[in-house]
C-alpha cells in the first residue's frame, strides 16, 4: 500500500449545536505512517472533531472517513480498524484489566489464541504486569489510563485516535508512552490530541491547530515554532489569541 494512502479525512466538516458553531467547514487528510498532533484552546472544536471522526457523534454535514469508509454511513466497517483512547475514558471498574481486554476482544469476534497473543502484547507494551487481575475500581489514574491505551490496541488497529495519551502517568510511563506512540506510527496512523507542547515535539512529525472550529494551522513541528520565533507556546497565543 501506498505510503501516502489517506487514512483519516475531514471533508468540510461541520457540527451545529442549535445557533453555537463547533466545528466550522473543516478538512484535513491524515496519511499512512503519520503522527500528527491536534491542537487547539478549549472550545475551539478539537474533542467534536475527534467525536464525529470516532463516529461518537454525527456532523451536521460534510464528511468524516476511516481508511476509506464513511464514518456515517458505514460506521461499523470504519471503526473495525480504529483504536480510540478517549480522555479519562470509561472502563468497567468492577473488571479486571484481563476481563476487559478479553470481552473487547470476544465482542470483535477474535479467537481465544488472538486474544491470548494480543493480552501479552498489550500487557508489555502497556506495562500491566501486576494489574491483570486487579480490579479496575482499585487502580490509580496512570494505571488506568495505561488499561485504557491496552484497550485502543488490543484489536491491533491501522488507525488510532488518542485523547491526552499521558494524563495521569508519571515520568518514567510518559516516556514509555512517548516511544511506543512513535513505534507504533512507523506503520499506524495516529492522531494525538494534547495540550503539552513537550508531547507534539516527542512524538509528532506534523501539527494541526484548530480555532473557532476552523483550521488556523497545518505544518511541521518546526514550522509551527517558526509562527512563535521559536517557541510552541508563543505560536499557540498568536494563532488562537483571538478565541482568548
Amino acid at each position: 500500500m501506498s505510503e501516502r494512502e489517506p487514512m483519516i479525512e475531514a471533508i468540510d466538516l461541520c457540527k451545529y449545536y442549535g445557533s453555537f458553531v463547533a466545528i466550522d467547514n473543516l478538512s484535513f487528510t491524515i496519511h499512512r505512517g503519520e503522527v500528527v498532533a491536534f491542537l487547539g484552546p478549549n472550545g475551539a472544536g478539537k474533542s467534536t472533531t475527534m467525536k464525529v471522526l470516532t463516529g461518537y457523534i454525527a456532523p451536521t454535514s460534510g464528511t468524516g472517513r476511516l481508511c476509506g469508509r464513511d464514518i456515517t454511513t458505514d460506521r461499523i466497517r470504519a471503526v473495525e480498524k480504529l483504536g480510540y483512547l478517549p480522555e479519562n475514558g470509561p472502563l468497567y471498574p468492577e473488571m479486571t484489566p484481563r476481563e476487559l481486554l478479553t470481552f473487547f476482544g470476544s465482542a470483535r469476534g477474535m479467537s481465544g489464541a488472538q486474544i491470548r497473543d494480543r493480552l501479552d502484547f498489550v500487557t508489555a507494551e502497556c506495562s500491566l504486569d501486576g494489574l491483570l487481575d486487579k480490579p479496575i475500581g482499585t487502580c490509580s489514574k496512570g494505571q488506568k489510563q495505561r488499561t485504557g491505551m491496552a484497550q485502543a490496541l488490543f484489536h491491533d488497529p491501522e488507525v488510532m485516535i488518542l485523547d491526552e495519551p499521558t494524563t495521569g502517568l508519571d515520568p518514567n510511563q510518559i516516556r514509555h508512552v512517548r516511544e511506543l506512540v512513535k513505534k507504533l506510527g512507523e506503520t499506524r496512523t495516529i492522531l494525538l490530541s494534547t495540550h503539552l507542547f513537550q508531547e507534539v515535539e516527542a512524538m509528532a512529525g506534523r501539527v494541526l491547530l484548530v480555532d473557532n472550529g476552523r483550521l488556523a494551522f497545518d505544518g511541521t513541528p518546526e514550522e509551527f515554532k517558526a509562527r512563535g520565533q521559536g517557541r510552541m507556546d508563543e505560536a499557540f497565543h498568536r494563532l488562537t489569541a483571538t478565541s482568548n
